[in-house]
């Protein structure tokens, strides 16, 4: 079994979201025991941003900036390293309201007509399926439904939107929020968080 493990905060050992999301991994990695793991830290290694460059290379263009090739192999690895997951697990901490702009170029990279979606008669396919996805979702404020700061959620929602259009789902989300309210608000939240990691079953 594959697990993709997918990091984004920029914030290294201070992140919520990559402390939430290596605790679902080893969470998942002690359920099943025959894991085998692949990690992408998006902070430390991320993707361009696209570019007209690009545009050109996927129409079939010649390729002779050497930066420009490395990330579109970097592009190919993602879409390898999604289509062989069984299990993807994000990190993904909320940046003014959505998600980390690295976090966007990884998905600029793997929403691609003819692989993970198709458009026929009936409308949009999702062509990857049988996949669990599990998000680490951190966010400053409490921006959950009936709070005074949802309608600027575009986080999770995003997120959700961006993967079910793909065919992914079967979607869990391990959220910690509130943690720029206090101490205490911090300390509330992600022993939460870690009680729902604990409860996930195989």
């Amino acid at each position: 079994m594959q697990l993709l493990h997918i990091d984004s905060s920029v914030l290294g050992t201070h992140s919520a979201s990559r402390a939430l999301s290596a605790e679902i991994v080893a969470r998942q990695v002690a359920l099943r025991h025959n894991i085998q793991v692949t990690y992408r830290d998006l902070a430390a290694d991320a993707a361009l941003h696209l570019s007209p460059a690009h545009v050109v290379a996927w129409q079939g263009g010649t390729v002779e900036d050497l930066a420009l090739g490395a990330d579109l192999a970097k592009g190919g690895a993602y879409l390898e390293e999604l289509f062989t997951a069984d299990i993807i697990v994000i990190g993904a901490p909320m940046y003014n309201f959505s998600i980390p702009s690295q976090l966007k170029a990884w998905i600029d990279r793997v929403l691609v007509a003819g692989k993970t979606f198709r458009y026929g008669a009936n409308g949009v396919e999702g062509l990857l399926k049988n996949k669990k996805v599990f998000i680490a979702s951190s966010r400053g404020n409490v921006y959950a439904a009936g709070s005074p700061a949802a309608a600027l959620e575009h986080h999770e929602s995003y997120l959700t939107g961006v993967l079910s259009f793909i065919g992914l789902t079967d979607v869990t989300i391990v959220r910690a929020e509130g943690l720029a309210l206090g101490p205490e608000a911090k300390e509330a939240a992600m022993s939460k968080a870690r009680a729902n990691i604990a409860a996930i079953a195989a």
